[in-house]
Protein backbone atom coordinates (compact mmCIF):
# COMPACT_ATOMS: atom_id res chain seq x y z
CA UNK A 1 0.00 0.00 0.00
CA UNK A 2 2.68 2.52 0.72
CA UNK A 3 4.60 2.14 -2.55
CA UNK A 4 0.95 2.36 -4.72
CA UNK A 5 0.48 6.64 -5.46
CA UNK A 6 -2.87 7.89 -4.51
CA UNK A 7 -4.24 10.07 -6.85
CA UNK A 8 -4.24 13.38 -4.40
CA UNK A 9 -7.91 14.14 -5.03
CA UNK A 10 -9.19 10.71 -3.58
CA UNK A 11 -7.94 11.93 -0.04
CA UNK A 12 -9.82 13.52 2.39
CA UNK A 13 -7.88 16.74 3.21
CA UNK A 14 -9.21 15.92 7.17
CA UNK A 15 -7.99 12.59 7.81
CA UNK A 16 -5.44 12.10 4.57
CA UNK A 17 -7.12 9.08 4.12
CA UNK A 18 -9.12 7.23 0.89
CA UNK A 19 -12.10 8.50 0.69
CA UNK A 20 -15.19 6.19 1.57
CA UNK A 21 -18.24 8.42 1.13
CA UNK A 22 -17.11 11.90 -0.33
CA UNK A 23 -19.09 15.17 0.18
CA UNK A 24 -18.89 18.14 -1.07
CA UNK A 25 -19.11 21.34 1.18
CA UNK A 26 -20.97 24.63 -0.02
CA UNK A 27 -17.51 25.99 -0.38
CA UNK A 28 -16.96 23.66 -3.02
CA UNK A 29 -14.46 21.29 -0.76
CA UNK A 30 -14.98 17.71 -0.79
CA UNK A 31 -14.35 16.00 2.62
CA UNK A 32 -15.02 12.07 3.77
CA UNK A 33 -18.40 12.25 5.34
CA UNK A 34 -17.05 11.16 9.23
CA UNK A 35 -14.22 13.81 8.80
CA UNK A 36 -16.48 16.77 8.09
CA UNK A 37 -19.15 15.81 10.31
CA UNK A 38 -16.87 15.60 13.32
CA UNK A 39 -15.32 18.66 12.42
CA UNK A 40 -18.60 20.35 12.23
CA UNK A 41 -20.50 18.72 15.08
CA UNK A 42 -18.36 17.30 17.76
CA UNK A 43 -15.42 20.05 17.31
CA UNK A 44 -17.81 22.58 17.04
CA UNK A 45 -16.12 24.26 14.31
CA UNK A 46 -17.74 26.61 12.03
CA UNK A 47 -15.62 27.42 8.90
CA UNK A 48 -13.85 25.31 6.50
CA UNK A 49 -11.23 23.57 7.40
CA UNK A 50 -9.58 24.20 3.36
CA UNK A 51 -10.41 27.59 2.74
CA UNK A 52 -11.60 29.05 6.17
CA UNK A 53 -15.19 30.01 5.10
CA UNK A 54 -18.37 30.06 6.96
CA UNK A 55 -19.68 26.99 7.24
CA UNK A 56 -22.31 26.26 9.44
CA UNK A 57 -23.47 23.05 10.88
CA UNK A 58 -26.64 23.43 9.05
CA UNK A 59 -25.14 23.93 5.59
CA UNK A 60 -25.88 20.86 2.90
CA UNK A 61 -23.10 18.24 2.64
CA UNK A 62 -23.83 17.11 -1.07
CA UNK A 63 -22.39 13.23 -2.15
CA UNK A 64 -20.06 13.31 -4.67
CA UNK A 65 -21.23 10.29 -6.49
CA UNK A 66 -19.20 10.80 -9.40
CA UNK A 67 -15.76 11.16 -7.03
CA UNK A 68 -16.64 7.92 -5.48
CA UNK A 69 -17.26 5.97 -8.36
CA UNK A 70 -14.05 6.96 -9.51
CA UNK A 71 -12.37 5.79 -5.82
CA UNK A 72 -14.47 2.63 -5.95
CA UNK A 73 -13.09 1.51 -9.61
CA UNK A 74 -9.45 2.54 -8.65
CA UNK A 75 -9.56 0.63 -5.91
CA UNK A 76 -10.92 -2.54 -7.96
CA UNK A 77 -7.72 -1.84 -10.19
CA UNK A 78 -5.58 -2.14 -7.49
CA UNK A 79 -7.18 -4.85 -5.19
CA UNK A 80 -4.79 -7.09 -6.73
CA UNK A 81 -1.77 -4.44 -4.79
CA UNK A 82 -3.83 -5.12 -1.33
CA UNK A 83 -6.30 -2.16 -2.33
CA UNK A 84 -10.05 -2.65 -0.62
CA UNK A 85 -12.97 -1.84 -2.61
CA UNK A 86 -14.52 0.56 -0.88
CA UNK A 87 -18.50 -0.40 -0.42
CA UNK A 88 -21.36 1.94 -1.28
CA UNK A 89 -22.19 4.22 1.53
CA UNK A 90 -25.82 3.84 2.99
CA UNK A 91 -28.68 6.40 2.16
CA UNK A 92 -28.35 9.03 5.05
CA UNK A 93 -31.01 9.52 7.28
CA UNK A 94 -32.90 12.86 6.76
CA UNK A 95 -35.86 14.98 8.77
CA UNK A 96 -38.38 13.54 6.70
CA UNK A 97 -37.84 9.90 7.14
CA UNK A 98 -37.75 10.84 10.97
CA UNK A 99 -40.96 12.67 10.22
CA UNK A 100 -42.95 9.75 8.44
CA UNK A 101 -41.62 7.07 11.49
CA UNK A 102 -42.93 10.07 13.66
CA UNK A 103 -46.27 9.83 12.04
CA UNK A 104 -46.67 6.20 11.91
CA UNK A 105 -45.63 6.23 15.47
CA UNK A 106 -48.99 6.56 16.35
CA UNK A 107 -49.67 3.04 15.78
CA UNK A 108 -49.46 0.80 18.74
CA UNK A 109 -48.40 -2.12 16.66
CA UNK A 110 -45.61 0.23 15.22
CA UNK A 111 -44.30 1.80 17.96
CA UNK A 112 -41.91 -0.69 19.15
CA UNK A 113 -39.75 -1.50 16.18
CA UNK A 114 -40.01 2.63 15.46
CA UNK A 115 -38.68 3.23 18.82
CA UNK A 116 -35.47 0.78 18.24
CA UNK A 117 -34.88 1.98 14.45
CA UNK A 118 -34.78 6.00 16.34
CA UNK A 119 -32.56 4.38 18.84
CA UNK A 120 -30.07 2.82 16.22
CA UNK A 121 -30.29 6.48 14.46
CA UNK A 122 -29.73 8.25 17.48
CA UNK A 123 -26.71 6.20 18.52
CA UNK A 124 -25.52 6.14 14.74
CA UNK A 125 -23.78 9.57 14.31
CA UNK A 126 -24.29 13.63 15.48
CA UNK A 127 -25.83 14.15 11.82
CA UNK A 128 -28.76 11.67 12.32
CA UNK A 129 -29.25 13.21 16.16
CA UNK A 130 -29.90 16.94 14.77
CA UNK A 131 -32.23 15.40 12.50
CA UNK A 132 -34.33 13.88 14.67
CA UNK A 133 -33.94 17.25 17.10
CA UNK A 134 -35.84 19.10 14.47
CA UNK A 135 -38.15 16.11 13.46
CA UNK A 136 -39.45 16.97 17.29
CA UNK A 137 -38.19 13.47 17.79
CA UNK A 138 -37.59 14.98 21.58
CA UNK A 139 -41.45 16.23 22.82
CA UNK A 140 -42.63 12.90 20.79
CA UNK A 141 -40.25 10.53 23.26
CA UNK A 142 -41.76 12.38 26.14
CA UNK A 143 -45.29 12.05 25.56
CA UNK A 144 -44.28 8.50 24.83
CA UNK A 145 -43.37 8.19 28.80
CA UNK A 146 -46.26 10.14 30.05
CA UNK A 147 -48.64 7.75 28.07
CA UNK A 148 -46.40 4.73 29.56
CA UNK A 149 -47.14 6.43 33.07
CA UNK A 150 -50.95 6.72 32.73
CA UNK A 151 -51.43 2.88 31.78
CA UNK A 152 -48.39 1.24 33.34
CA UNK A 153 -46.84 0.47 30.13
CA UNK A 154 -43.26 -0.99 30.73
CA UNK A 155 -42.59 -1.84 26.62
CA UNK A 156 -40.54 0.59 24.60
CA UNK A 157 -39.53 2.60 27.92
CA UNK A 158 -36.00 1.30 27.83
CA UNK A 159 -35.83 2.62 23.86
CA UNK A 160 -37.86 5.66 24.54
CA UNK A 161 -35.89 7.29 27.29
CA UNK A 162 -31.91 5.66 25.88
CA UNK A 163 -33.42 8.11 22.71
CA UNK A 164 -33.20 10.88 25.01
CA UNK A 165 -30.33 10.19 26.52
CA UNK A 166 -28.67 10.24 22.62
CA UNK A 167 -30.77 13.58 21.24
CA UNK A 168 -30.77 16.14 24.26
CA UNK A 169 -33.88 18.24 24.63
CA UNK A 170 -33.48 21.75 23.19
CA UNK A 171 -33.49 24.24 26.44
CA UNK A 172 -36.26 26.19 24.72
CA UNK A 173 -38.34 23.01 23.99
CA UNK A 174 -37.86 21.76 27.64
CA UNK A 175 -39.23 24.96 29.25
CA UNK A 176 -41.99 24.83 26.98
CA UNK A 177 -42.85 21.28 27.63
CA UNK A 178 -42.29 21.50 31.80
CA UNK A 179 -44.62 24.53 32.04
CA UNK A 180 -47.56 22.95 29.93
CA UNK A 181 -46.92 19.28 31.29
CA UNK A 182 -46.41 18.34 34.29
CA UNK A 183 -47.04 15.14 33.87
CA UNK A 184 -43.53 15.01 32.23
CA UNK A 185 -42.32 15.01 35.81
CA UNK A 186 -44.72 12.62 37.10
CA UNK A 187 -43.90 10.24 34.69
CA UNK A 188 -40.17 9.98 35.08
CA UNK A 189 -41.17 10.22 38.62
CA UNK A 190 -43.16 6.54 38.46
CA UNK A 191 -40.58 5.44 35.87
CA UNK A 192 -37.87 5.67 38.82
CA UNK A 193 -40.84 3.51 40.93
CA UNK A 194 -40.89 0.36 38.80
CA UNK A 195 -39.62 -2.78 39.32
CA UNK A 196 -38.86 -4.17 35.56
CA UNK A 197 -36.46 -5.81 33.49
CA UNK A 198 -33.09 -3.81 32.91
CA UNK A 199 -34.20 -1.26 35.85
CA UNK A 200 -31.02 -0.27 36.52
CA UNK A 201 -30.64 0.70 32.83
CA UNK A 202 -33.76 2.61 32.79
CA UNK A 203 -33.82 4.53 35.86
CA UNK A 204 -30.31 5.66 34.91
CA UNK A 205 -31.64 7.23 31.79
CA UNK A 206 -34.45 8.32 33.78
CA UNK A 207 -32.26 10.64 35.94
CA UNK A 208 -30.22 11.77 32.79
CA UNK A 209 -33.63 13.00 31.18
CA UNK A 210 -34.42 14.93 34.52
CA UNK A 211 -30.83 16.33 34.52
CA UNK A 212 -31.65 17.91 31.30
CA UNK A 213 -34.66 19.49 31.98
CA UNK A 214 -34.28 20.55 35.02
CA UNK A 215 -31.01 22.50 33.87
CA UNK A 216 -32.95 25.65 32.63
CA UNK A 217 -36.33 24.96 34.87
CA UNK A 218 -37.48 28.04 36.42
CA UNK A 219 -38.97 28.47 39.81
CA UNK A 220 -42.39 27.90 39.65
CA UNK A 221 -41.54 24.24 38.04
CA UNK A 222 -39.10 23.76 41.21
CA UNK A 223 -41.57 25.05 43.73
CA UNK A 224 -44.28 22.27 42.97
CA UNK A 225 -42.48 19.37 43.68
CA UNK A 226 -43.63 16.96 46.04
CA UNK A 227 -42.21 14.99 48.88
CA UNK A 228 -42.44 11.80 46.60
CA UNK A 229 -39.79 12.81 44.12
CA UNK A 230 -37.03 13.10 46.56
CA UNK A 231 -38.72 9.77 47.91
CA UNK A 232 -38.14 8.19 44.95
CA UNK A 233 -34.69 10.00 43.87
CA UNK A 234 -33.17 8.65 46.95
CA UNK A 235 -34.67 5.26 46.92
CA UNK A 236 -33.32 4.54 43.23
CA UNK A 237 -30.11 5.87 44.51
CA UNK A 238 -29.89 2.99 46.88
CA UNK A 239 -30.07 0.58 44.12
CA UNK A 240 -27.46 0.05 41.34
CA UNK A 241 -27.16 2.61 38.96
CA UNK A 242 -24.78 3.55 36.23
CA UNK A 243 -22.16 6.15 37.03
CA UNK A 244 -23.90 8.44 34.72
CA UNK A 245 -27.38 7.88 36.65
CA UNK A 246 -25.95 7.98 39.83
CA UNK A 247 -24.09 11.39 38.96
CA UNK A 248 -27.46 12.52 37.04
CA UNK A 249 -29.37 11.95 40.16
CA UNK A 250 -27.21 14.11 42.22
CA UNK A 251 -27.37 16.54 40.03
CA UNK A 252 -31.07 17.03 40.11
CA UNK A 253 -30.90 16.93 44.08
CA UNK A 254 -28.44 19.37 44.23
CA UNK A 255 -30.63 21.86 41.43
CA UNK A 256 -33.78 21.48 43.71
CA UNK A 257 -31.51 22.56 46.86
CA UNK A 258 -31.43 25.81 46.64
CA UNK A 259 -35.09 26.12 47.30
CA UNK A 260 -35.83 25.96 51.37
CA UNK A 261 -39.25 24.02 51.11
CA UNK A 262 -36.91 21.27 48.47
CA UNK A 263 -34.36 21.09 51.22
CA UNK A 264 -36.57 19.88 54.03
CA UNK A 265 -38.04 17.49 51.95
CA UNK A 266 -34.60 15.78 50.84
CA UNK A 267 -33.78 16.03 54.69
CA UNK A 268 -37.19 14.06 55.57
CA UNK A 269 -36.35 11.71 52.86
CA UNK A 270 -33.48 10.91 54.57
CA UNK A 271 -30.96 12.00 51.88
CA UNK A 272 -27.72 12.83 54.03
CA UNK A 273 -27.42 9.33 55.62
CA UNK A 274 -27.24 7.68 52.11
CA UNK A 275 -25.45 10.41 50.32
CA UNK A 276 -22.85 10.00 53.21
CA UNK A 277 -23.28 6.22 52.82
CA UNK A 278 -22.62 6.78 49.01
CA UNK A 279 -19.35 8.69 49.69
CA UNK A 280 -17.88 6.08 51.81
CA UNK A 281 -17.80 4.08 48.71
CA UNK A 282 -15.12 6.08 47.44
CA UNK A 283 -17.03 7.32 44.56
CA UNK A 284 -15.23 9.06 41.46
CA UNK A 285 -14.50 12.85 41.54
CA UNK A 286 -16.89 14.75 40.14
CA UNK A 287 -19.77 12.28 42.23
CA UNK A 288 -18.05 13.48 45.46
CA UNK A 289 -17.97 17.17 44.55
CA UNK A 290 -21.91 16.94 43.87
CA UNK A 291 -22.24 14.99 46.88
CA UNK A 292 -20.65 17.74 49.04
CA UNK A 293 -22.27 20.45 47.58
CA UNK A 294 -26.01 19.06 48.58
CA UNK A 295 -24.68 18.56 51.61
CA UNK A 296 -23.61 21.51 52.24
CA UNK A 297 -26.92 22.91 51.14
CA UNK A 298 -28.54 20.46 53.16
CA UNK A 299 -26.42 21.38 56.52
CA UNK A 300 -27.63 25.31 56.49
CA UNK A 301 -30.64 23.90 58.40
CA UNK A 302 -30.45 22.24 61.95
CA UNK A 303 -32.41 18.98 60.82
CA UNK A 304 -29.74 18.70 58.21
CA UNK A 305 -26.94 19.25 60.65
CA UNK A 306 -28.65 16.56 63.48
CA UNK A 307 -29.02 14.09 60.49
CA UNK A 308 -25.72 14.58 59.38
CA UNK A 309 -23.89 14.09 62.83
CA UNK A 310 -26.13 10.85 63.81
CA UNK A 311 -23.87 9.22 60.81
CA UNK A 312 -20.72 8.28 62.73
CA UNK A 313 -18.95 8.70 59.94
CA UNK A 314 -19.97 11.77 58.34
CA UNK A 315 -17.38 14.26 59.96
CA UNK A 316 -14.55 11.18 58.93
CA UNK A 317 -15.03 10.88 55.56
CA UNK A 318 -15.58 14.82 54.70
CA UNK A 319 -12.11 15.65 56.34
CA UNK A 320 -10.97 12.87 54.48
CA UNK A 321 -11.92 14.21 51.32
CA UNK A 322 -9.78 17.98 52.16
CA UNK A 323 -7.00 18.30 49.90
CA UNK A 324 -7.42 14.79 47.90
CA UNK A 325 -10.34 15.27 45.49
CA UNK A 326 -10.67 19.01 43.53
CA UNK A 327 -10.45 22.66 44.88
CA UNK A 328 -14.42 22.58 44.92
CA UNK A 329 -14.15 19.37 47.37
CA UNK A 330 -11.84 21.27 49.39
CA UNK A 331 -14.63 24.23 49.35
CA UNK A 332 -17.57 22.35 50.00
CA UNK A 333 -16.08 20.53 53.19
CA UNK A 334 -14.59 22.78 54.73
CA UNK A 335 -17.74 24.83 54.50
CA UNK A 336 -19.42 21.63 55.90
CA UNK A 337 -16.90 21.54 58.65
CA UNK A 338 -17.48 25.42 58.89
CA UNK A 339 -21.31 25.23 59.60
CA UNK A 340 -20.92 22.19 61.93
CA UNK A 341 -18.59 24.14 63.90
CA UNK A 342 -20.40 27.36 64.66
CA UNK A 343 -24.12 25.84 64.42
CA UNK A 344 -23.73 21.81 66.20
CA UNK A 345 -20.19 22.87 67.77
CA UNK A 346 -20.55 20.50 71.18
CA UNK A 347 -18.09 19.26 73.46
CA UNK A 348 -18.08 15.32 72.27
CA UNK A 349 -18.29 16.94 68.29
CA UNK A 350 -15.49 19.16 68.52
CA UNK A 351 -13.43 15.89 70.33
CA UNK A 352 -14.67 13.87 67.36
CA UNK A 353 -13.28 16.08 64.92
CA UNK A 354 -10.21 16.01 66.97
CA UNK A 355 -10.29 12.17 66.97
CA UNK A 356 -11.21 11.65 63.33
CA UNK A 357 -7.90 14.27 62.28
CA UNK A 358 -10.24 16.74 60.80
CA UNK A 359 -8.58 19.75 62.83
CA UNK A 360 -5.18 18.26 61.53
CA UNK A 361 -6.75 18.66 57.97
CA UNK A 362 -7.36 21.66 58.32
CA UNK A 363 -4.46 22.61 59.80
CA UNK A 364 -2.61 21.10 56.65
CA UNK A 365 -4.94 23.08 54.53
CA UNK A 366 -3.57 26.04 55.84
CA UNK A 367 -0.16 25.30 55.18
CA UNK A 368 -1.51 24.38 51.47
CA UNK A 369 -1.59 26.70 48.42
CA UNK A 370 -5.01 27.23 48.47
CA UNK A 371 -7.41 30.22 48.08
CA UNK A 372 -7.02 33.06 50.28
CA UNK A 373 -10.40 32.81 50.79
CA UNK A 374 -10.43 28.74 51.99
CA UNK A 375 -7.62 29.54 54.30
CA UNK A 376 -9.51 32.30 55.76
CA UNK A 377 -12.62 30.63 56.66
CA UNK A 378 -10.24 27.72 57.93
CA UNK A 379 -8.64 30.40 60.03
CA UNK A 380 -11.95 31.14 61.41
CA UNK A 381 -12.73 27.41 62.42
CA UNK A 382 -9.62 27.06 64.29
CA UNK A 383 -10.10 30.48 66.18
CA UNK A 384 -13.48 30.04 66.79
CA UNK A 385 -13.18 26.32 68.59
CA UNK A 386 -9.35 27.14 69.54
CA UNK A 387 -10.04 26.90 73.44
CA UNK A 388 -11.63 23.70 73.21
CA UNK A 389 -8.78 22.05 71.11
CA UNK A 390 -5.90 23.62 72.50
CA UNK A 391 -6.52 20.85 75.79
CA UNK A 392 -5.17 18.04 73.58
CA UNK A 393 -1.77 17.10 73.51
CA UNK A 394 -1.96 15.90 69.70
CA UNK A 395 -2.74 20.01 68.22
CA UNK A 396 0.77 22.21 68.71
CA UNK A 397 -0.84 25.33 71.00
CA UNK A 398 0.93 27.53 69.72
CA UNK A 399 0.17 27.16 66.01
CA UNK A 400 -3.97 27.59 66.91
CA UNK A 401 -3.12 30.87 69.13
CA UNK A 402 -1.06 32.43 66.19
Amino acid sequence: MDDIEVPQYFVCPISLQIMKDPVTAITGITYDRESIEHWLFIGKNTTCPVTKQPLPTDSDLTPNHTLRRLIQAWCTENASRGIDRIPTPKPCLDKFHVQKLLKDFSRPDSQLKILRQLELFAAENERNRKYMIEAGVPKAMLLFIVNCGKHGQYSGLLEALSILRFVRIPRDESKVILADNEQVIESLIWVLGCNMDNQSSVKSHAFCVLKVLFEDASSSVMERLKPKFFERIIGALREKLTQQGINSALQVLLDACPGGRNRMMIIKSGAVFDLIELELGSPEKRTTELILGILCHLCSSADGRAQFLSHRGSIAVVAKRILTVSTAADDRAVLILSMICQFSGTISVLQEMLDVKAVSKLCLLLQSDSAPYLKNRTRNILRSCSEEWQKSPCIDDSFLTS
